[in-house]
């Protein structure tokens, strides 16, 4: 364990320590002194519940351990004390691992709660909602989910692969309300985002077929 993570994992350990210090430095030698391991403590308390361990999750990301993440989002036992940015950022996170549950009601819960916070960007708050249309999808609200995917797109979303996803969400919830026109205008506009992801080449190729299929 790096000190990083050590400095992360026992604030609330290491913060008692300096009190203590502080108090034994200045009952012996000075308190002029004493102020310093004060100052770290009161440093170590406000970063336990302000920021938690969400420093250290980018980097559990990044290496795909999700596992590890679940972990260290446990580890937050006060999720509305957490500084804004950083309490949208838990949300978010913790509305992925429900839906990779397939737990969507507390994915939807999460991701509002995301939303309720402030987002730090507008690119996220296009992603939740992007996140909330694919789950109103699932669930079968097609309305809600159309609203949802609309606003996405407006809102702005952080690269061509989101979006060319939203309108090709948006293509087929209008070719189930048999709207075919603009069933057509989304699929272009998915297209048009010359997506890579495999899944989504795959989805557009699926669609092509039936869009060919379609009157007028």
């Amino acid at each position: 364990m790096n000190i990083r993570k050590i400095l992360v994992f026992y604030r609330l350990p290491i913060a008692a320590l300096m009190l203590i210090l502080g108090f034994v430095v200045g009952f012996q030698v000075t308190w002029w002194i004493a102020w310093i391991p004060f100052l770290i403590s009161i440093v170590m308390v406000v970063a336990y519940f302000l920021i938690g361990p969400m420093t250290l999750i980018q980097g559990y990301i990044e290496s795909g351990d999700m596992d590890g993440v679940a972990k260290l989002m446990k580890m937050v036992k006060y999720p509305n004390l957490l500084y804004k940015p950083i309490r949208s950022t838990y949300y978010m996170l913790q509305a992925n691992i429900s839906t990779m549950g397939e737990d969507l009601d507390a994915a939807e819960a999460q991701l509002r709660k995301g939303l309720e916070s402030g987002m730090p960007e507008k690119e996220y708050e296009g992603t939740a909602y992007l996140q909330l249309g694919a789950i109103a999808q699932r669930k079968g609200n097609t309305k809600e989910a159309y609203e949802h995917l609309r606003k996405a797109i407006q809102i702005g979303l952080p690269d061509k692969e989101n979006e060319a996803m939203a309108y090709l969400q948006l293509s087929g919830l209008c070719a189930q309300r048999r709207d075919f026109r603009n069933c057509k205008i989304y699929f272009n506009k998915a297209k048009a985002c010359k997506p890579t992801n495999p899944q989504v080449v795959d989805q557009l190729k699926e669609m092509s077929v039936y869009i060919a299929r379609m009157p007028g």
